[in-house]
């Protein structure tokens, strides 16, 4: 085992531009040759993996403009990715695609701080390394990550050298940053660096998540063509050319994406199938489909989040019965958020079925839905706990060391990248969302951060209706949620559950009369409990925030292992799927324990979402230092503070 990276890193204070770029190989898809594939193998020890022998590959995809008609791209899409072949048995492994949410958020902080091969590191000189993560998930499967869509991570429709500076709530947006500059005077040097990034446009990615789809299929027909020794359904030997047992897992925004990729990935078979489109196209068939942490449907998404406020199984109520009726009164009131969200999707149904956002009269009731809903959800998302682990502040989020690790140019170098690091794309979450800001109080410092999008992206999709879909086609739906978070909580995920068995044969009686049954991690902890019958899932994890491999590792990789092995998920025995359930309670009723709160890292790159107001006016103020890549106050201030 690779204890610890061949390369590690000092971060410099001036951030430097990315190095020149080569790239090993680069092919033109044989399936669209307009698409080219280009890629390297990172030198070792960039993501140090348990052994030297796995490969691993990066790089990007390229898609020219307008690929994706009928929508109207006209700007290139080059879409980074980063594969690393299965521990065990590479050749015969099965292919599992990781998508983090956001929208806007890079797959990285999958990769790097939930289920990658590696993990980010301090090491006692102050620089950072990686080393092995123990539950990896490509123990048992091969692994790509994606940064999708246009402009999320590494990503990028066009390159554009900027100067940036932290003391702005989102550094990178286009509206705030600057021509590249010299540091100002008045400006300390850890606050200001300068770069390379994606356009910043707002128009230069895909906005709704069907476009998104169709940019993923391209991808995967590039991938797929350029690897084919990693394509299930395509390797030597084999009389087949579809891609079989390839798993999409995706998380939290994933909800939406997830099972709007996969039924598009199913509707271009039927495509190939009829001649519609060239059968040279690969068939791109899912084995299963993972949706963890997933906000799947608006309705269920805003009063599961109210009842998870109002009374969960941390027994930390963060709103009173009255907030909590009167907040579900106004979802179901007429022309409130229910209402909307029906008349949002009758209305893509009739005129944008292909959800290209085509339809102004759609756009608007849409994003109207949307923002009304997020409205009456409120009450749950303004009280001073994090959305993203109820048991602790706001700002208290998992490290965000690999945004640091991965700006290092070197690092850039060594994966192939010609743009700088971004961990939360703000041109992609303006695309799919208008944001704006509303007091709640009459206070100006009290503001609730609200988006929604401008097209109803979450509004127009009926994602329980596609599950139902993929159900009944024979794929594996595996619903995770972590009990500790609000924003993708697991009463949203039961709900969710329920309402997809009810819409499918033999799945409407079966599956609510299945029981929890405990989910048996090792012999001397249960890390959860689950719901199984046939191919669907829910799965509730004990102790696990919003990124729920961060906080329970081992049993994510057991829970994930279970689904793509087709196994019963509670013990990990192999069953006979079409006969299976689970024997237990008809309900879960643990109760948790409050741990203790960590302390908080204020993370310069991530300012608006790790550090407290006192540390953001603080950052623009010029005051305190920062130290691989966190920020602390000075000597000075902290004794000022101390005074007061």
């Amino acid at each position: 085992m690779q204890v610890q990276v061949a390369l590690s890193i000092g971060l410099s204070i001036a951030q430097q531009y990315p190095l020149p770029v080569t790239y090993h190989t680069v092919l033109k898809s044989p399936v669209d040759p307009d698409i080219t594939i280009s890629f390297k193998q990172p030198d070792p020890g960039t993501c140090a993996t348990v052994s030297g022998m796995q490969k691993q590959y990066s790089g990007y995809i390229n898609l020219p403009p307008f690929t994706l008609a009928p929508f109207q791209q006209n700007y290139s899409i080059n879409t980074f990715f980063w594969f690393f072949e299965a521990q065990d048995n590479p050749e015969t492994a099965p292919l599992t695609i990781w998508l983090s949410g956001g929208p806007g958020q890079s797959s990285m902080a999958g990769l790097f701080t939930e289920v990658g091969p590696c993990e980010v590191i301090l090491r006692p000189d102050g620089s950072y390394a990686t080393q092995p993560r123990l539950w990896s998930w490509n123990r048992k499967s091969n692994l790509l990550f994606i940064d999708q869509p246009t402009q999320t991570g590494f990503s990028y429709d066009e390159r554009t050298n900027a100067s940036i500076d932290f003391s702005n709530d989102y550094p990178t947006d286009s509206s705030v940053r600057k021509q590249p500059l010299p540091l100002p005077a008045d400006v300390p040097v850890w606050r200001f660096k300068n770069g390379t990034f994606a356009s910043g446009l707002t128009t230069n990615t895909e906005g709704l998540s069907a476009i998104a789809a169709r940019s993923a299929w391209h991808f995967l027909q590039g991938f797929l063509s350029a690897f084919p020794k990693f394509n299930p359904g395509a390797r030597p030997g084999g009389n087949v050319v579809k891609s079989a047992a390839i798993n999409l897992f995706a998380e939290s925004y994933g909800g939406v994406y997830g099972p709007t990729f996969a039924d598009f990935f199913e509707e271009q078979n039927e495509r190939r199938k009829n001649g519609t489109i060239s059968s040279a196209a690969l068939e791109i068939h899912l084995g299963s489909l993972g949706i963890v942490s997933g906000v799947l449907d608006v309705v269920i998404t805003t009063t599961s989040s109210l009842e998870f406020a109002h009374d969960n199984t941390y027994c930390i109520k963060g709103i009173n019965f009255t907030t909590y009726r009167d907040a579900i009164a106004t979802v179901n009131k007429e022309m409130g958020c229910r209402d909307l969200i029906m008349e949002c999707r009758a209305l893509a149904a009739k005129n944008d079925p292909n959800s290209l956002g085509i339809d102004k009269d759609t756009n608007k009731i849409c994003a109207s839905a949307a923002l009304t809903c997020q409205l009456a959800g409120s009450p749950a998302s303004a009280i001073p706990r994090s959305v993203y682990d109820w048991r602790v502040e706001p700002q208290i989020q998992p490290s965000a060391a690999y945004g640091e690790y991965l700006n290092d140019a070197k690092v850039l170098q060594s994966i192939g990248s010609p743009i700088n690091f971004t961990i939360n794309s703000i041109a992609v979450m303006k695309a799919f969302s208008f944001s704006k800001y509303r007091s709640l109080k009459k206070t100006p410092e009290t503001t609730e951060f609200l988006t929604y999008s401008v097209d109803g992206d979450a509004a127009r999709g009926n994602q329980v209706e596609s599950l139902a879909r993929l159900l009944a086609r024979g794929i594996k739906v595996a619903l995770i949620n972590g009990d500790a978070d609000l924003i993708g909580n697991w009463y949203g995920g039961q709900n969710v559950s329920l309402e997809l068995a009810g819409l499918v044969p033999g799945y409407d009686t079966a599956f609510p009369a299945s029981g929890y049954a405990n989910i048996v991690v090792n012999d001397s902890y249960i890390g959860g409990v689950v719901r199984q019958y046939g191919n669907l899932s829910f799965s509730r994890i004990y102790d696990a925030g919003h990124q729920l491999p961060h906080y329970q590792p081992e049993t994510a990789f057991a829970v994930f292992n279970r689904i793509i092995q087709g196994r019963d998920i509670s013990k990990g025995r192999v069953v006979d799927l079409s006969t299976f359930k689970t024997k237990g309670p008809s309900a879960s009723l643990h109760k948790n324990a409050v741990p203790p709160e960590p302390e908080s890292v204020c993370w310069i790159r991530e300012a608006a979402a790790t550090c407290t107001k006192e540390e953001r006016a603080a950052i623009r103020q010029g005051e305190g230092m920062v130290k691989a890549g966190i920020w602390t106050p000075s000597e000075t201030i902290v004794k000022n503070e101390a005074r007061s």
